[in-house]
Protein backbone atom coordinates (compact mmCIF):
# COMPACT_ATOMS: atom_id res chain seq x y z
CA UNK A 1 0.00 0.00 0.00
CA UNK A 2 1.27 3.46 -0.73
CA UNK A 3 1.24 6.49 0.46
CA UNK A 4 -2.08 7.95 -0.51
CA UNK A 5 -3.66 4.51 -0.19
CA UNK A 6 -3.30 3.29 -3.73
CA UNK A 7 -2.09 -0.65 -5.11
CA UNK A 8 1.14 -0.89 -6.86
CA UNK A 9 -0.78 -0.90 -10.26
CA UNK A 10 -3.20 1.98 -9.65
CA UNK A 11 -3.65 5.16 -11.13
CA UNK A 12 -4.27 8.19 -9.40
CA UNK A 13 -8.55 9.18 -10.03
CA UNK A 14 -8.53 10.23 -13.65
CA UNK A 15 -10.94 13.37 -14.76
CA UNK A 16 -11.93 14.71 -17.77
CA UNK A 17 -13.92 17.47 -18.92
CA UNK A 18 -13.76 17.72 -22.46
CA UNK A 19 -14.71 21.35 -24.71
CA UNK A 20 -13.45 23.21 -21.55
CA UNK A 21 -12.95 26.53 -23.44
CA UNK A 22 -14.59 27.59 -26.18
CA UNK A 23 -11.56 29.26 -28.73
CA UNK A 24 -9.68 26.15 -29.59
CA UNK A 25 -11.67 23.03 -31.54
CA UNK A 26 -10.27 20.86 -28.48
CA UNK A 27 -10.41 21.87 -25.43
CA UNK A 28 -9.32 19.18 -22.43
CA UNK A 29 -9.02 19.80 -18.61
CA UNK A 30 -7.30 17.11 -17.08
CA UNK A 31 -6.58 15.87 -13.53
CA UNK A 32 -4.66 12.89 -12.46
CA UNK A 33 -4.85 13.01 -8.64
CA UNK A 34 -3.66 17.05 -8.13
CA UNK A 35 -2.28 17.48 -10.85
CA UNK A 36 -4.23 19.47 -13.18
CA UNK A 37 -3.64 20.46 -17.32
CA UNK A 38 -5.38 22.74 -19.77
CA UNK A 39 -4.86 20.66 -22.74
CA UNK A 40 -6.19 22.52 -26.22
CA UNK A 41 -5.95 21.85 -30.05
CA UNK A 42 -5.78 24.17 -32.73
CA UNK A 43 -6.18 23.70 -36.24
CA UNK A 44 -4.32 26.05 -38.98
CA UNK A 45 -4.39 26.00 -43.17
CA UNK A 46 -1.18 26.99 -43.71
CA UNK A 47 2.05 24.76 -42.98
CA UNK A 48 5.55 25.59 -41.24
CA UNK A 49 7.57 27.33 -43.69
CA UNK A 50 10.30 24.26 -44.33
CA UNK A 51 7.32 22.63 -45.83
CA UNK A 52 5.68 25.57 -47.66
CA UNK A 53 8.29 25.48 -50.79
CA UNK A 54 7.14 21.87 -51.66
CA UNK A 55 4.85 21.08 -54.40
CA UNK A 56 1.09 21.06 -53.89
CA UNK A 57 1.05 17.42 -54.70
CA UNK A 58 3.79 16.74 -51.98
CA UNK A 59 2.43 19.05 -48.93
CA UNK A 60 1.76 17.33 -46.17
CA UNK A 61 0.45 18.06 -42.48
CA UNK A 62 2.05 18.26 -39.20
CA UNK A 63 1.73 18.32 -35.56
CA UNK A 64 3.42 21.03 -32.59
CA UNK A 65 3.45 21.53 -29.09
CA UNK A 66 3.55 24.17 -26.47
CA UNK A 67 4.18 23.22 -22.63
CA UNK A 68 4.05 25.46 -19.90
CA UNK A 69 3.75 25.10 -16.01
CA UNK A 70 1.68 28.74 -14.97
CA UNK A 71 3.23 30.32 -12.55
CA UNK A 72 0.82 29.24 -9.19
CA UNK A 73 1.20 25.85 -10.51
CA UNK A 74 3.92 25.02 -7.34
CA UNK A 75 5.17 26.12 -4.66
CA UNK A 76 7.23 27.98 -4.66
CA UNK A 77 5.98 30.13 -7.77
CA UNK A 78 7.46 29.21 -11.02
CA UNK A 79 8.32 32.73 -12.44
CA UNK A 80 6.71 33.20 -15.47
CA UNK A 81 8.56 31.94 -19.42
CA UNK A 82 7.94 35.37 -21.12
CA UNK A 83 11.06 35.56 -23.40
CA UNK A 84 12.70 32.27 -23.74
CA UNK A 85 11.43 29.23 -22.78
CA UNK A 86 13.31 27.33 -20.27
CA UNK A 87 15.24 23.69 -20.93
CA UNK A 88 12.60 21.42 -19.16
CA UNK A 89 9.78 22.96 -21.13
CA UNK A 90 11.83 22.47 -24.21
CA UNK A 91 12.49 19.14 -23.70
CA UNK A 92 8.92 18.09 -22.55
CA UNK A 93 7.25 20.24 -25.37
CA UNK A 94 9.28 17.95 -27.87
CA UNK A 95 8.29 14.94 -26.04
CA UNK A 96 4.55 15.60 -26.31
CA UNK A 97 4.97 16.54 -30.27
CA UNK A 98 6.99 13.36 -31.11
CA UNK A 99 4.48 11.31 -29.10
CA UNK A 100 1.39 13.08 -30.97
CA UNK A 101 2.55 12.73 -34.53
CA UNK A 102 2.94 9.28 -34.36
CA UNK A 103 -0.81 9.01 -33.62
CA UNK A 104 -1.07 10.96 -37.60
CA UNK A 105 -0.90 10.15 -40.98
CA UNK A 106 0.45 13.35 -42.51
CA UNK A 107 -0.22 12.91 -46.29
CA UNK A 108 -3.77 12.10 -45.24
CA UNK A 109 -4.42 14.90 -42.54
CA UNK A 110 -3.40 17.49 -45.88
CA UNK A 111 -2.01 20.80 -45.60
CA UNK A 112 -2.63 21.72 -41.72
CA UNK A 113 -1.04 21.90 -38.92
CA UNK A 114 -2.17 20.80 -35.29
CA UNK A 115 -0.84 22.69 -32.45
CA UNK A 116 -1.04 21.45 -28.90
CA UNK A 117 -0.91 23.73 -26.01
CA UNK A 118 -0.80 22.27 -22.65
CA UNK A 119 -0.86 24.65 -19.90
CA UNK A 120 0.06 22.98 -16.34
CA UNK A 121 -2.81 24.57 -13.88
CA UNK A 122 -1.42 22.44 -10.54
CA UNK A 123 1.59 19.86 -10.51
CA UNK A 124 2.06 17.43 -8.47
CA UNK A 125 3.84 14.28 -10.43
CA UNK A 126 3.53 13.53 -13.45
CA UNK A 127 2.52 16.27 -15.94
CA UNK A 128 4.68 15.33 -18.96
CA UNK A 129 2.62 12.19 -19.33
CA UNK A 130 -0.82 13.53 -18.31
CA UNK A 131 -0.28 16.30 -21.04
CA UNK A 132 0.30 13.53 -24.05
CA UNK A 133 -3.01 11.72 -22.90
CA UNK A 134 -5.03 14.55 -22.46
CA UNK A 135 -3.47 16.11 -25.80
CA UNK A 136 -4.35 12.94 -27.16
CA UNK A 137 -7.84 13.36 -26.48
CA UNK A 138 -8.04 17.18 -27.53
CA UNK A 139 -6.32 16.41 -30.82
CA UNK A 140 -9.42 13.74 -31.37
CA UNK A 141 -12.12 16.54 -30.83
CA UNK A 142 -10.17 19.09 -33.19
CA UNK A 143 -9.93 16.73 -35.52
CA UNK A 144 -13.88 15.81 -35.39
CA UNK A 145 -14.47 19.37 -36.45
CA UNK A 146 -12.96 18.47 -39.93
CA UNK A 147 -14.12 15.47 -40.41
CA UNK A 148 -16.02 16.40 -43.48
CA UNK A 149 -13.20 17.34 -45.03
CA UNK A 150 -10.78 14.36 -44.12
CA UNK A 151 -11.43 10.81 -43.57
CA UNK A 152 -10.14 10.63 -39.75
CA UNK A 153 -10.19 7.08 -40.49
CA UNK A 154 -6.73 7.26 -42.58
CA UNK A 155 -5.54 10.27 -40.85
CA UNK A 156 -5.29 8.47 -37.11
CA UNK A 157 -3.50 5.68 -36.83
CA UNK A 158 -3.40 5.13 -33.00
CA UNK A 159 -4.40 7.06 -30.20
CA UNK A 160 -2.07 7.52 -27.54
CA UNK A 161 -1.21 7.88 -24.23
CA UNK A 162 1.41 8.14 -21.54
CA UNK A 163 2.17 7.22 -17.75
CA UNK A 164 4.58 7.40 -15.49
CA UNK A 165 6.35 4.22 -13.65
CA UNK A 166 9.11 3.97 -11.21
CA UNK A 167 10.68 1.91 -8.08
CA UNK A 168 9.59 3.56 -4.76
CA UNK A 169 10.82 1.31 -1.81
CA UNK A 170 12.42 -1.39 -4.02
CA UNK A 171 8.74 -1.95 -5.62
CA UNK A 172 7.57 -1.08 -8.49
CA UNK A 173 4.75 1.48 -8.77
CA UNK A 174 2.69 2.84 -11.25
CA UNK A 175 1.63 6.77 -12.21
CA UNK A 176 4.18 8.35 -9.45
CA UNK A 177 2.77 11.46 -7.31
CA UNK A 178 5.54 14.14 -6.15
CA UNK A 179 6.14 12.56 -2.71
CA UNK A 180 6.84 9.08 -4.50
CA UNK A 181 8.61 10.77 -7.55
CA UNK A 182 10.98 12.68 -5.80
CA UNK A 183 12.25 9.95 -3.53
CA UNK A 184 12.06 7.54 -6.49
CA UNK A 185 14.96 4.91 -6.89
CA UNK A 186 14.15 4.60 -10.59
CA UNK A 187 11.60 6.98 -12.56
CA UNK A 188 10.62 6.02 -16.05
CA UNK A 189 8.40 7.85 -18.84
CA UNK A 190 6.62 5.57 -20.86
CA UNK A 191 4.37 6.65 -23.95
CA UNK A 192 2.09 4.15 -26.04
CA UNK A 193 0.10 3.57 -28.10
CA UNK A 194 -3.27 1.65 -27.37
CA UNK A 195 -2.45 -0.91 -29.32
CA UNK A 196 0.29 -2.12 -26.52
CA UNK A 197 2.96 -0.19 -29.15
CA UNK A 198 5.91 1.65 -27.40
CA UNK A 199 6.88 5.07 -28.76
CA UNK A 200 9.25 6.24 -26.51
CA UNK A 201 10.93 5.48 -22.95
CA UNK A 202 12.61 7.54 -21.01
CA UNK A 203 14.43 5.61 -18.13
CA UNK A 204 16.47 6.86 -15.10
CA UNK A 205 18.50 4.92 -12.28
CA UNK A 206 18.08 7.91 -9.27
CA UNK A 207 21.04 6.30 -7.29
CA UNK A 208 21.71 2.54 -7.65
CA UNK A 209 21.19 1.00 -11.43
CA UNK A 210 18.78 -1.30 -11.54
CA UNK A 211 17.94 -4.75 -13.42
CA UNK A 212 16.82 -6.02 -16.11
CA UNK A 213 14.25 -7.73 -14.00
CA UNK A 214 12.75 -4.65 -12.72
CA UNK A 215 12.84 -3.32 -15.99
CA UNK A 216 10.58 -6.01 -17.30
CA UNK A 217 8.23 -5.08 -14.49
CA UNK A 218 8.19 -1.14 -15.04
CA UNK A 219 7.36 -1.78 -18.50
CA UNK A 220 4.59 -4.47 -17.63
CA UNK A 221 2.78 -2.22 -15.57
CA UNK A 222 3.29 0.74 -18.09
CA UNK A 223 1.34 -1.43 -20.19
CA UNK A 224 -1.36 -2.21 -17.91
CA UNK A 225 -1.81 1.96 -17.17
CA UNK A 226 -2.10 2.44 -20.97
CA UNK A 227 -4.94 0.10 -21.07
CA UNK A 228 -6.61 2.02 -18.33
CA UNK A 229 -5.48 5.20 -20.10
CA UNK A 230 -6.84 4.07 -23.73
CA UNK A 231 -10.57 2.93 -21.49
CA UNK A 232 -10.73 6.30 -20.23
CA UNK A 233 -9.87 8.16 -23.50
CA UNK A 234 -12.28 5.95 -25.37
CA UNK A 235 -14.70 6.39 -23.37
CA UNK A 236 -14.75 10.23 -22.64
CA UNK A 237 -14.28 10.74 -26.57
CA UNK A 238 -17.66 8.66 -27.22
CA UNK A 239 -19.05 9.25 -30.93
CA UNK A 240 -15.53 11.35 -31.60
CA UNK A 241 -13.24 8.23 -30.44
CA UNK A 242 -11.27 8.65 -34.24
CA UNK A 243 -11.02 4.92 -34.78
CA UNK A 244 -13.06 1.98 -34.92
CA UNK A 245 -15.47 1.64 -31.99
CA UNK A 246 -14.36 -1.61 -31.39
CA UNK A 247 -10.45 -0.75 -31.41
CA UNK A 248 -8.13 -0.57 -28.92
CA UNK A 249 -5.34 1.33 -31.04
Amino acid sequence: MRHDGRLANQLRPIKVQRYFTTAAPGSVLISAGKTTLLCTASIDTAVPPWKAHLPPDQLTGWLTAEYCMLPGSTAPRKRREREKVDGRSTEIQRLIGRSLRAALDFKALGPRTITIDCDVLEADGGTRTLAITGGFIALADALATIAGDVDLSRVVKHSIAAVSVGVSNEVPVLDLDYVEDSAAEVDMNVVMTGGGLFIEVQGTAEGTPFSQDFLDSQLALAKEGIAQLTRIQRDSLGENWPMDKNSSN
